[in-house]
């Protein structure tokens, strides 16, 4: 099985930065794309930004310029660096992996997911 943990939200103010980061552990035979979601009260989950094994990245047009999605493969972790956060950035945030398990086939497995409030 895998897990993915996230860690690094919190409350935050306008305009201020927040880091998270995101662990991949278990018995990982390899890991695809990783990305972030994020789903605000009342809102469906909604793609933040992703990055492939080769480092290819993509980002919802309400964070480019402002996220940065960046992975380490050989610590198997996932970070998004948030910077100029808005009160409209307030959510869950989750962490994504397709990951294929050691003998099992690849699968898209979720984080428990950490808050970010921005407010004033």
């Amino acid at each position: 099985q895998a897990q993915l943990v996230e860690s690094g939200g919190g409350l935050v103010q306008p305009g201020e930065s927040l880091r998270l980061s995101c662990a991949v552990s278990g018995s990982i035979f390899a890991i695809y794309t990783l990305g972030w979601y994020r789903q605000a009260p009342g809102e469906q989950r909604e793609l933040v930004a992703t990055i492939t094994s080769g480092g290819t990245t993509k980002y919802a047009d309400s964070v480019k310029g402002r996220f940065t999605i960046s992975r380490d493969n050989a610590k198997k972790t996932v970070a998004l660096q948030m910077n100029s956060l808005k009160p409209e950035d307030t959510a869950v945030y989750y962490c994504n992996g397709d990951l294929r398990v050691a003998f099992g086939t690849t699968a898209s497995y979720w984080g428990q997911g950490t808050q970010v409030t921005v407010s004033s």
